[in-house]
């Protein structure tokens, strides 16, 4: 094994060092002196020839210029050997000492930094072999390769879609929870998860999706916490503070004593009452509440209603366009009443107004394509 590598490395640096050991002639001062006298003898030649010179002195001056052009090439000749001599003698001890030090100290720190008697790992073999627990790549291709050839394996899509929630894939994880619901039936933790895992893929953002999940969830269990958190979430995200405080309390009251989410909760509590405040007036718009209330009036009342909230909120939005839970419930509010130019204006304009705030672009993103699918 060293003995290999450490052949492997001296053919390496060969190919590297070869050019090392090559000499070259050092002929850039020589080529320069000698232009410099051939350009003398040109320059006697013209003034023998115009007559500025007598031909005895150009003679005269040809001949010295060409001794000098003689002891110039003599010396040049005799100092580039002894220079070119030595430069060869020190590049082919640098080559010889790499060729040799080079793989012999690697060879050495392998031997006792590295790992020779383990066995080379091919893919296709660690897809074979039993599962390491800690390679969770190859575990999620095997549970992957197990459901492409078991589509109804229940328990599988539910092993499988929390592990794409940890490895950052929420898309893949809602689409497993989804299967695991619909093979083994809905329960408050399945739906709940799913709803969670459409909120991270919507950077944050309890979607209308996953709002049913969570509501769904409550419908089976009333106290389920996860679906409680997020439905207090949305109801914050919906410009809502002080339902989503009353939501956080309900949760913190009916904990059980050592439940783990409680400071969660608590942190939670604490910033829905700093937005609601004491006594503050609801902010304007309509709320999901609000729209709900409409849908008892009549056609006309409910668009008069919802027409007046609108232009309330679009007025407020103008003058300060830095809210961006307000131009999100402007974008519904004009989808309920069947302007979806006017909703995407408001999801353009909000994305105009926070063109520098990258979690702010990711919500109005996914708010987009929320109410592309009717949310």
């Amino acid at each position: 094994m060293f003995t290999a590598f450490a052949l492997m490395t001296a053919a390496a640096a060969l190919a590297v060092l070869w050019p090392l050991g090559r000499t070259r002639a050092l002929k850039g001062a020589r080529e320069a002196d000698l232009a410099v006298y051939r350009d003398q003898l040109a320059e006697i030649g013209r003034d023998r020839e115009s007559g500025r010179l007598p031909p005895e002195q150009a003679e005269a001056a040809r001949v010295e210029v060409a001794r000098r052009m003689l002891a110039a090439d003599a010396v040049r000749e005799t100092g580039t050997g002894a220079a070119t001599s030595v430069a060869t003698w020190r590049r082919r001890a640098a080559a010889v000492a790499a060729l040799v030090l080079i793989p012999a100290g690697a060879a050495g720190l392998y031997g006792l930094l590295g790992s020779p008697d383990v066995p080379g790992a091919p893919l296709a073999e660690r897809l074979a072999a039993p599962p390491d627990r800690g390679d969770v790549a190859i575990l999620v291709r095997r549970v992957e390769d197990h459901l492409a050839a078991h589509p109804d394996d229940g328990n599988g899509y539910e092993i499988l879609a929390p592990v794409y929630l940890r490895l950052g894939r929420p898309e893949d994880a809602a689409r497993a929870f989804g299967e695991a619901i619909r093979i083994l039936g809905p329960t408050a933790e399945r739906l709940s998860a799913r709803g969670e895992a459409l909120m991270v893929a919507a950077d944050g953002l309890v979607t209308a999706e996953a709002q049913r999940a969570f509501k769904a969830a409550l419908t089976l269990d009333p106290k389920e916490p996860r679906a409680l958190f997020f439905t207090a979430v949305a109801a914050e995200q919906d410009g809502r503070p002080a339902e989503a405080a009353a939501i956080f309390r309900r949760m913190i009251a009916q904990a059980p004593a050592q439940a783990p989410y409680i400071p969660m909760v608590q942190a939670a509590l604490a910033r829905a009452e700093a937005e609601a405040g004491a006594g503050a007036a609801p902010a304007p718009g309509p709320s999901a509440a609000d729209l709900q209330a409409a849908a008892a009036l009549s056609a006309e009342d409910r668009s008069a209603m919802v027409r007046g909230m609108v232009d309330r909120l679009e007025a407020r939005l103008a003058a300060d366009p830095n809210d961006l839970d307000g131009w999100l419930r402007l974008a519904r509010a004009f989808t309920v009443l069947g302007q979806n130019d006017k909703a995407l204006g408001a999801i353009n304009a909000a994305r105009a107004a926070f063109k520098d705030n990258q979690k702010a672009l990711g919500r109005i993103d996914a708010a987009e394509k929320d109410l592309a699918r009717g949310g």
